[in-house]
């Protein structure tokens, strides 16, 4: 029997907003490719970021489409996936990253949260334990945070008067990254021990939170 976003202990806005998140995502890239200009993306790799953010945004969809576990979809890791590259699009079109100083900051610290929570929550079993957790939620939290800094250098950096600042700038953003791996870590390994119904913590091969086969 298939289950729906309550029987798996989630609202049903979590769903619901995923897919809203997705449709204004391809809505905002379709302008983008138009003219990047009207998202600020001018010199910062629009073409790129045109190409990445629906793949990223849509992976999960389709290794589900085409894997069909029998296991209910796990609408907060895609929710949480998704949210990265809309975050992004939509920061740059409100020029956030230029006019508020700590913008890009938080941006780097919120999304390796969003995107290490998303991994464990996918690859962890609910019973694992807060070392385990952290582990996981490190690896990758470091990997994607490494992923975007270099994504940052090859598609515009080398190109950009940032440059002379790039070293620095590449360190606080690992360095907020690392947090953001912990904090995810953190969240999840609590709402795994403390908001789960007790049947639920003792069952884990039953919910979508186990991990991928």
């Amino acid at each position: 029997m298939r289950r729906t976003a309550h029987d798996q202990g989630l609202s049903p806005i979590v769903p619901a907003f995923d897919v809203l998140l997705k449709i204004v995502l391809l809505a905002l890239i379709g302008v983008v490719i138009v003219d990047p200009t009207w998202a600020n993306l001018e010199g910062k790799a629009p073409e790129l970021r045109a190409l990445t953010y629906p793949l990223v945004a849509f992976a999960l969809p389709a290794w589900w489409w085409l894997r069909r576990p029998v296991r209910p979809y796990p609408w907060l890791p895609d929710l949480l996936v998704t949210s990265v590259g809309f975050s992004d699009v939509l920061g740059n079109r409100l020029d956030l990253f230029d006019s508020v100083v700590w913008f890009d900051d938080w941006m780097h610290f919120a999304n390796v949260t969003c995107v290490s929570g998303a991994l464990v929550l996918l690859t962890r079993q609910r019973t694992a334990g807060g070392t385990a957790v952290l582990e996981r939620s490190i690896a990758v939290g470091m990997t994607a945070g490494l992923g975007w800094e270099l994504f940052e250098y090859v598609g515009f950096l080398t190109r950009s008067g940032e440059l002379p600042t790039a070293y620095a700038d590449t360190l606080g953003d690992l360095a907020l990254g690392w947090l953001g791996a912990v904090t995810a870590a953190l969240l999840v390994h609590h709402a795994w021990r403390h908001h789960l119904p007790e049947h639920r913590r003792t069952t884990p091969r039953q919910e979508w939170l186990r991990p991928v086969q």
